[in-house]
């Protein structure tokens, strides 16, 4: 599947030092330790609808882990899928009348063009379910070879059971599992499932459902297996950096640790990040809800990606925050300073700009003190002047490379 054009990288004087970030299994603020070539899987939307600012802020996230490692002078092998084949597509599909190919394929355009004018750093590769169905069943009957899983009406279900470590990201006790497995595309109350925990590998075929042919038969994936083959595809087992929003600790990233685990023998990652949720009128924004504000509106409306992407930087990843009316005046009120700013001859100097913003990021992402870092330069540069001529070139630069604002 193709992915979306690439922002242009102005490269910036020396190296930017070791990303930490905090690693959801053990709690704590880690550093990556990336050989030559970083590895990194984010889960991608599954595309019934366009993609709104909770999904944006996702990819942003995994954007500044990009630039941080590349600025580090690491190359970054970066993983993504897209979930084009799934239950609540095919719902969509059928609620408004539309062939769920088309519904994804539009929607996954409008994605695309969210991204480039967001200029979040494309994946790697960008890899849809249905092309790889046959590496997800593949992946499916390597595990159902080690014995831990079983059939019922067909379908193949991986046996809670026997997950070694099973627990081990997400850290919840069984009834908060059970709650939130329901919640989230599972079916603790199916009956004649040996635990209510036990969830979906693959799904035979129902009558009127795509179906592929596979060694397990006729049918489609289940959506958590779907993200655990193409990683081991993609980058092999111990990956450095897995994740996704918050809403996918629990059961997403839990079971898909467990299934590499059982077919690997080892964790699929080194580490796992996830990003806070976006709210609106005081509830998570999604899909089912229908709280959203969608990106592709926002540049309907004629709004700035730039200030859109300012918007959001000014949160730091892993805090839940919620989107009002003051987020765009004042993303688009720092623009204005920081381009007054760019636009002087001469300005204080920069290198201290470019340490402070790259200490930042580096330090878990901390996007609202780069900000600052910039914020307290274009103060000083718009206040008192300043002697270097080439400083608001380097500034341009490092706002530009760094935090991927284009000014």
């Amino acid at each position: 599947m193709r992915s979306w054009s690439a922002p242009d990288i102005v490269p910036l004087p020396g190296t930017g030092g070791p990303l930490r970030v905090h690693d959801t299994a053990t709690g704590r603020i880690r550093t990556t330790t990336p050989g030559p070539r970083a590895g990194m899987y984010a889960c991608g939307i599954t595309p019934y609808d366009a993609a709104h600012l909770g999904h944006a802020f996702t990819y942003l996230t995994f954007d500044l882990v990009n630039r941080v490692w590349r600025d580090a002078g690491h190359d970054v092998n970066y993983v993504q899928n897209t979930t084009d084949i799934d239950d609540p597509l095919l719902e969509r599909a059928e609620a408004t009348g539309v062939d769920w190919r088309d519904l994804a394929h539009r929607e996954i355009d409008v994605f695309r063009e969210d991204m480039a004018a967001l200029r979040i750093i494309p994946p790697t590769s960008y890899v849809g379910v249905v092309e790889s169905v046959d590496l997800i069943s593949d992946l499916a009957a390597r595990i159902r070879d080690t014995g831990a899983t079983y059939e019922l009406d067909g379908d193949l279900y991986f046996s809670a059971a026997e997950a070694s470590g099973f627990g081990e990201i997400s850290h919840l006790d069984r009834a908060q599992m059970l709650e939130l497995f329901g919640e989230r595309g599972g079916d603790p109350q199916r009956a004649d499932k040996k635990d209510p925990l036990d969830w979906l590998l693959w799904r035979a075929e129902r009558p009127g459902e795509p179906a592929w042919d596979s060694p397990l038969g006729r049918g489609r994936p289940g959506w958590h297996i779907e993200c655990s083959a193409i990683a081991l595809d993609r980058l092999g087992p111990a990956f450095d950096l897995n994740g996704g929003g918050s809403d996918l600790i629990f059961p997403h990233h839990e079971m898909g640790a467990a299934e590499t685990r059982c077919a690997t023998g080892g964790p699929n990652a080194h580490n796992h990040l996830h990003v806070g949720m976006v709210g609106l009128d005081g509830e998570k924004m999604s899909k089912s809800l229908g709280n959203l504000v969608f990106v592709s509106k926002l540049r309907r409306q004629g709004v700035d990606p730039a200030v859109i992407r300012l918007a959001m930087l000014d949160h730091h990843y892993r805090s839940p925050w919620e989107w009002t009316d003051a987020e765009l005046p004042a993303a688009t009120a720092r623009a204005d300073r920081w381009r007054a700013a760019l636009a002087l001859g001469a300005a204080p100097d920069a290198a201290p700009v470019l340490a402070a913003v790259r200490a930042a990021l580096s330090e878990d992402l901390d996007s609202p003190g780069a900000l600052a870092a910039v914020d307290s330069w274009a103060a000083a540069a718009l206040g008192e002047g300043g002697g270097d001529t080439g400083a608001p070139a380097l500034v341009r630069a490092t706002v530009d490379t760094l935090l991927g604002v284009r000014l």
